[in-house]
């Protein structure tokens, strides 16, 4: 089977990359002939996920940012742009989950880190990558990564990560609407369950999540971090050339 190459040549940013599903799209991205940048918060899971892709034979760059630093975000893209001539492809995963308890008992400080790295650190993201991506002739995508928990569904404990997550669903649609005639197609991933900590229920192990999911869940299973790369890729490419603020869910059927 002959390896697939949608993006090589091509510059594309992940945030988050330093671990789970933020790590796989960037291993995905470089095997298909990317040069990556990953960037989260934390150094050391960044060089290794810059380790992985250059064993495998790709070109990567680590940089720490913090997505709710407009400074940072900045500085982030223009690295991308200094290291690799453009910036064609952006993927914005970074966020964070606070919750497990009803909203009323949830600490105010645990909404704020929320909407800060959830929302306002996509806003952010968003702005810095179209101000460079509509100087390019060839423009640029856009993937923002969203939750089934917000538009699609709800769970008790997850109140505010759904409002925030609802909030990504949201902004990429009006971005799609804002930009596209600039060259920069926006759309998002919606994952339901996935095989990294933040599916497991406290205490839960990888076993009973398993058996949860075999319950629960239409397909039986949880999806793997490759099944979300593989959608993010899609929505990536010139394969989805036309699709403009959709919000793609990845969820095993949990909201069929």
């Amino acid at each position: 089977m002959t390896a697939r190459t949608r993006f090589t040549d091509k510059t594309a940013l992940v945030t988050g990359a330093g671990s789970g599903i933020g790590r796989t799209i960037a291993l995905a991205l470089a095997a298909e002939g990317a040069q990556v940048v990953v960037a989260g918060r934390r150094r050391e899971p960044l060089e290794e996920t810059v380790r992985l892709i250059e064993e495998a034979g790709g070109k990567a760059l680590a940089v720490t940012a913090d997505v709710t630093d407009a400074a940072d975000v900045q500085a982030l893209v223009a690295a991308a742009v200094d290291r690799f001539g453009s910036l064609d492809v952006a993927v914005n995963n970074a966020g964070v989950f606070r919750g497990g308890q009803p909203l009323a008992d949830l600490p105010e400080a645990d909404w704020h880190e929320q909407l800060g790295a959830n929302v306002t650190g996509v806003f952010l993201a968003l702005q810095a990558e179209v101000r460079q991506m509509r100087t390019q002739p060839s423009g640029g995508a856009i993937v923002n990564i969203a939750s089934i928990f917000g538009v699609h569904a709800r769970h008790p404990g997850a109140a505010a990560y759904s409002a925030t997550k609802a909030a990504v669903s949201v902004l990429t649609r009006g971005a799609a609407l804002d930009h596209i005639r600039d060259g920069v197609r926006i759309n998002a991933v919606s994952p339901g369950a996935v095989e990294t900590p933040m599916s497991l229920r406290p205490g839960e192990t990888e076993a009973e999540r398993t058996r949860r999911a075999a319950d629960t869940l239409p397909l039986g299973r949880i999806s793997g971090t490759d099944e979300i790369a593989a959608a993010v890729l899609y929505l990536a490419s010139d394969d989805a050339s036309s699709v403009v603020g959709t919000d793609l869910v990845v969820d095993s059927g949990a909201t069929a």
